[in-house]
């Protein structure tokens, strides 16, 4: 098993194949990878509370930085489940029809239907890329939101793995408190370039405070574990669930060793790597 405790030598990529983020705020970002433009867990609306399945309320205390009209074109949304507010809430549900594919788990696909389409753990699907390229491959990867044995009130989630041959391979967590699920991807694709994770360590009454995103901490270890070169915290911050901030995520990842791996971003503002 790979668990890539150093730097490891990385392709170099030119300005036209490296990774442009904007955060939106909470799990919500824009990629731009390969001339293509894809958006995580949609949520724009304002602030507000919403009743999540389990009966959990969930307050959002910041609306988004920016508004759907503003996004541009988005070629896919990456969507890690779509049972929680907080990574799907009304606007981002509006937003889903007008994009031309959404990639998310089986039972969220089969809940939307339309264009959603189903990725389960290491199956992938291709988008071409308008330079005729190779295509962007995405394939879907494990994620659990909470404890072991989570899922009957959690529900199904995925993160999704970014590849192309000449690009940035690009992880996105999406709602992830296990390591264990972390150390899969690293075995396949490690190391990686950049990894997007949604961090904040997300707790509710639900599941009797335990994680339901990695603290900060674990979003360190998890960079140390996939080896990757640059690390975009998302999802901690415009939700009351949260636990921990940009602050938590900067001292843990000093006290790892890893502060150079690390860029905060807050909502509206844009970094390429």
């Amino acid at each position: 098993m790979r668990h890539f405790l150093r730097p490891f030598p990385r392709k170099e990529f030119d300005v036209s194949s490296s990774l442009t983020l904007r955060a939106v705020g909470g799990p919500t970002a824009v990629l731009e990878l390969g001339g293509l433009r894809l958006l995580t867990d949609p949520t724009f609306d304002e602030e507000g509370s919403y009743t999540s399945p389990s009966g959990s309320v969930l307050t959002k205390t910041a609306g988004p930085a920016l508004a759907p009209a503003e996004l541009g074109r988005v070629d896919a949304v990456l969507l890690s489940h779509d049972q929680h507010a907080d990574n799907l809430d009304r606007s981002g549900r509006a937003l889903l029809p007008t994009v031309p594919v959404v990639l998310t788990t089986p039972s969220a696909a089969d809940r939307l239907g339309g264009n959603a389409h189903a990725l389960t753990p290491w199956a992938h699907t291709e988008l071409p890329r308008p330079d005729g390229a190779p295509a962007l491959r995405i394939t879907g990867v494990p994620a659990r939101h909470g404890p072991v044995g989570c899922e009957p009130v959690c529900g199904e989630v995925t993160g999704f793995v970014l590849t192309a041959p000449d690009l940035p391979t690009v992880y996105v967590s999406g709602d992830n408190a296990s390591l264990g699920a972390v150390r899969q991807v690293a075995d396949r694709f490690g190391p990686v370039d950049v990894a997007v994770i949604f961090a904040g360590g997300a707790r509710t009454a639900a599941m009797d405070g335990a994680l339901l995103t990695l603290d900060s901490a674990r979003t360190a270890e998890a960079a140390r574990i996939l080896g990757a070169a640059h690390c975009l915290p998302l999802h901690c911050d415009g939700w009351a669930h949260f636990t921990e901030g940009r602050d938590d995520l900067s001292a843990a990842f000093g006290e790892a060793g890893l502060a150079d791996r690390l860029t905060l971003l807050t909502p509206g503002r844009s970094a390429t790597l």
